[in-house]
C-alpha cells in the first residue's frame, strides 16, 4: 500500500512540474530569441520523455502485478516458507538456494509463463534485481503471446 501511495504522489508531482514547465516553455519558445525557443523546446522535450518513462514503469508493475494475483489464483507461486531480515527481505543464501530449481523448470518451459514468473521471484529473492525485471518482462510477453494465440 505504501508502494502505491508513493508511486501515485511521484505522479502528480512529475503532472504538475509538467505543466509548470510547460507554461515557461511556451514563454520561451514565443520570446523570438533562438536560444530561449531552444530553452523552450527542451523543456516540452524532456518532460515528455520522463512521462513515458514513468508510465511504462507504471505500466510494467501492473502486468507484473496482475500475473502474479493470477499464478496465486492458479495455486502457482512458490511456498517455500524462507527466514527474513527484520526489513521483510529474504536471507540472500536462502534466496540462492531456490535458484536452481526455477532455473531448471524454466528451461524444461521455456515458454511458460508461469516459469519465467517463478524465476523472477527466486532472482528477486536472491537479490539480483536486474534478472528479476527481466524474467518478469519475459513472463509478461509470453503472457500476451499465450492470451492472443487462445
Amino acid at each position: 500500500m505504501r508502494v502505491r501511495v508513493a508511486v501515485t504522489l511521484m505522479t502528480v508531482l512529475l503532472l504538475l512540474y509538467v505543466v509548470l514547465a510547460g507554461q515557461r516553455a511556451l514563454i520561451l519558445v514565443t520570446s523570438g530569441e533562438p536560444v530561449a525557443i531552444a530553452m523552450g523546446v527542451a523543456l516540452i522535450v524532456l518532460p515528455l520523455l520522463a512521462l513515458w518513462a514513468i508510465g511504462r514503469e507504471l505500466w510494467f508493475g501492473v502486468r507484473a502485478q496482475q500475473l502474479g494475483e493470477r499464478l496465486d489464483a492458479e495455486g502457482g507461486l512458490p511456498d517455500e516458507d524462507l527466514p527474513v531480515r527484520p526489513s521483510g527481505r529474504i536471507e540472500r543464501e536462502d534466496g540462492d538456494a531456490l535458484f536452481p530449481r526455477y532455473r531448471a523448470d524454466v528451461e524444461a518451459n521455456p515458454d511458460d509463463w508461469r516459469a519465467r514468473y517463478r524465476l523472477a521471484l527466486a532472482y528477486d529473492a536472491a537479490g539480483d534485481r536486474r534478472r528479476a525485471r527481466s524474467a518478469v518482462r519475459t513472463a509478461i510477453r509470453l503472457e500476451s503471446t499465450e492470451r492472443r494465440a487462445g
